[in-house]
């Protein structure tokens, strides 16, 4: 069988010592606004539209960027992570993965706005640190949102 990989862009957004996380429908897990990169996006464009589109909020990422250019070179925001996540796995045989540009950003509010379409403000919580903690979240999730909020918050 075939591996089929996708490019996916993941935002851990923080707002006053917490990070967003929702309940995903399909995969019954907590997880930070994200989705796949359409053809004409760059990750870090990917990364802004699905927190828009995922929660209402305008955030501004933390990201460095590499001080190299040219006429036909630009460097862009660099992501926190890069991972290789298995999505669909059936008998031992990875059949999609993930490749998962994650990014971390700052929120100046936590009133969420989804668009119509997405899950509702209902479905998502803001996790301190010690809620992250909880059973309910996955480690690795647990692990990049306390990260998130210690970049961002310091």
């Amino acid at each position: 069988m075939e591996t089929t990989r996708h490019f996916t862009a993941t935002t851990y957004v923080v707002a006053d010592g917490a990070v967003a996380l929702h309940e995903h429908d399909g995969l019954g897990m907590w997880l930070p606004p994200g989705g796949h990169i359409d053809r004409d996006e760059l990750p870090h464009e990917a990364a802004l539209r699905e927190v828009r589109e995922e929660t209402g909020l305008a955030v501004d990422l933390v990201a460095e960027r590499e001080d190299v250019s040219s006429s036909t070179v630009e460097s862009l925001p660099q992501p926190q992570q890069l991972q290789l996540a298995d999505v669909n796995v059936h008998d031992g045989t990875v059949g999609h993965q993930h490749i998962d540009f994650v990014y971390y950003a700052r929120a100046e509010r936590r009133e969420l706005r989804p668009r119509e379409g997405e899950q509702p403000a209902a479905a998502w919580e803001w996790f301190a640190p010690s809620d992250l903690a909880a059973d309910r979240v996955d480690p690795d999730v647990r692990d990049l949102g306390r990260a998130a909020i210690e970049v961002v918050d310091g």
